[in-house]
C-alpha cells in the first residue's frame, strides 16, 4: 500500500503560496510514487467510495481530464458539473452551492474565472477546494511543472529556470510561487507591460528572502534566457483576452522560443509549455517537438500531481 501522510487532510489548495516547501515536497514525492505504480498497473486504489465535484466555466483538456482520470484511477468517482446544468451564478449562489454540495462531495475542483470567486467558494465549503484555474493562478500546473523539472534534473534548487512571454498570467504567477518556495532561480523575460502583478512580486520576494530563491523580471528574451536550464513559454493570448490578439502578437514577436533563444540556454536545457501550444507564435515546431522538449512529460504529469495531492487532502 501507498504510504499517505495525513496531516495535509482538509486543506484546500487555492494558490502555490498555501502549501510551504515541505508540504510541496510531500506531494512531489508522493506524486513520483504513484506514477511508478500506475506505470507498472499497480492497483492505487486509495480514495475508494469518494467523489470529487468538477465545476468548470472555462474550457479544459489536461485539468479536466486528469482529474477525472486520477480520481478513476484512485477508485474514486469525479462528478463533472457542467456550469450550464448548475444553477450556480443565477438563481443560486456561491455560497449555497458550496454548501449543498459539502453535503455530497468530498472535494470540489473549481476552474472559473475570477479568483475571487474560487476563494468564495472555498471560504463557504467544508470539503477542500483545489483551484483548476483563475485568472490569477493555476496552482495544479505548478505543480506538474516541479515534478517535470525534479525528474529530469534529480533537484530543484541547482536548476535555474526562465519564463518568456506574458508574465502577468497564471501560470507565470504560479511557477513564480513554486519556485519562490522551492528556493530556485527564476528569471521572467517579458515586454513591458506584461510583468507580473506586482502583488505576486511582492510576495515572492519576501518568500525568497527565506528560501533562498533569486526571482528575477528583464525585458530582453535573449538575455533572459541565457544559461537557462529549463526554457518554459505559454500562449501569448490567455482565454478571456483574444480580443487582444493582434496587439500581442506585435508586443511578443520577439519572445518567441525558437532554436535561436534555445541555443542561449544551458547545453541540458529541457524546453517546458503547459499547452494549448500555438505553434508559429509563442513557440517554433522544431523546439516543441524537438529533442529538449519535455511538454509531453510536463503533460502527463498533470495526472501523477493531482492525484497525489488529492489522496493528501481528501479525508
Amino acid at each position: 500500500m501507498v504510504p499517505i501522510p495525513t496531516t495535509h487532510k482538509g486543506r484546500n489548495f487555492l494558490r502555490v503560496s498555501d502549501f510551504e516547501a515541505d508540504d510541496i515536497k510531500t506531494i512531489l514525492e508522493h506524486a513520483q510514487r504513484l506514477k511508478t505504480r500506475q506505470r507498472e498497473r499497480i492497483p492505487h486504489r486509495l480514495l475508494e467510495d469518494r467523489t470529487l465535484a468538477l465545476i468548470f466555466e472555462k474550457p479544459s483538456t489536461r485539468t479536466r481530464v486528469s482529474f477525472e482520470v486520477g480520481m478513476a484511477q484512485l477508485g474514486g468517482t469525479a462528478l463533472d458539473l457542467q456550469q450550464s446544468g448548475l444553477q450556480l451564478g443565477t438563481s443560486e449562489s456561491l455560497r449555497d452551492t458550496a454548501m449543498v454540495l459539502s453535503r455530497y462531495v468530498d472535494g470540489i475542483v473549481f476552474r472559473t474565472h475570477d479568483q475571487a470567486s474560487l476563494d468564495e467558494l472555498a471560504l463557504h465549503a467544508e470539503v477542500p477546494v483545489i483551484n483548476g484555474l483563475t485568472n490569477v493562478h493555476h496552482p495544479c500546473q505548478a505543480l506538474a511543472d516541479l515534478m517535470t523539472i525534479k525528474e529530469r534534473f534529480d533537484s530543484l534548487d541547482t536548476v535555474h529556470v526562465t519564463f518568456l512571454g506574458d508574465g502577468n498570467n497564471n501560470v507565470c504567477h504560479s511557477l513564480i510561487e513554486a519556485c519562490a518556495a522551492m528556493g530556485m532561480s527564476l528569471v521572467v523575460g517579458s515586454p513591458a507591460g506584461y510583468e507580473p502583478a506586482e502583488e505576486i512580486r511582492q510576495n515572492a520576494a519576501a518568500t525568497a528572502a527565506l528560501t533562498g530563491a533569486t526571482i528575477g523580471y528583464v525585458g530582453n528574451p535573449r538575455e533572459a534566457a541565457k544559461g537557462a536550464d529549463v526554457l518554459y513559454t505559454d500562449v501569448w493570448t490567455s482565454m478571456g483576452k483574444e480580443d487582444e490578439t493582434a496587439r500581442r502578437r506585435a508586443d511578443f514577436a520577439l519572445f518567441g522560443l525558437d532554436k535561436a533563444i534555445v541555443d542561449e540556454a544551458s547545453e541540458r536545457a529541457i524546453v517546458m509549455h503547459c499547452l494549448p501550444a500555438h505553434v508559429g507564435e509563442e513557440v517554433t515546431e522544431d523546439v516543441l517537438y524537438g529533442e529538449r522538449s519535455a511538454v509531453w512529460d510536463q503533460a502527463e504529469n498533470r495526472l501523477h500531481a493531482q492525484k497525489a495531492l488529492l489522496t493528501l487532502i481528501i479525508r
